[in-house]
């Protein structure tokens, strides 16, 4: 009898501990920020200073994404897009992506923060992800944290 309630005991706390941990798997991480750094000077965006700014869609690999253009940041954070000659992503996970001027300056690139449907990223994509609907996937930066912008 001892062995059946902590063997009932067990399963109950392992039943009420899984409704957690599924959704964790798509719960983006509160007070999340994007930095955005000039030089030696750093802005920092957050989930709801992204999501106040105007929106854009993009598709990457039949998954549609909401977000804002990266002409859109970049004037946000009071950078002109003349002078830059590329645009580092960093990735939480240390992952870089360069980009030049050609490629990331375009109107159908954007930094997601959320699937076009307003549901949030998944935790493989992280609070925030580049999408680059016509370049290769390694360019499609996700869990991006910082972008650097070289003048």
């Amino acid at each position: 009898m001892k062995k059946i309630v902590i063997a009932l005991f067990i399963v109950m706390l392992l039943t009420a501990c899984a409704p957690a941990t599924a959704q964790d798997d798509q719960a983006p991480e509160t007070g999340a920020v994007l930095l955005v750094t000039v030089g030696d000077n750093q802005q920092s965006f957050s989930l709801e200073d992204l999501q106040a700014l105007p929106s854009a869609e993009a598709s990457f690999k039949d998954v549609a994404y909401k977000g804002v253009t990266m002409s859109t940041l970049l004037e946000a954070a009071g950078v002109s897009p003349d002078g830059i000659k590329a645009i580092k992503a960093v990735a939480s996970d240390g992952f870089t992506v360069n980009y030049d001027t050609t490629q990331i300056l375009k109107e159908n690139v954007i930094v997601a923060y959320s699937l076009a449907d307003g549901s949030p990223l998944t935790a493989d994509d992280g609070n925030f992800r580049m999408v680059l609907p016509d370049e290769e996937g390694k360019l499609n930066l996700r869990m991006l944290a910082e972008l650097q912008i070289v003048q």
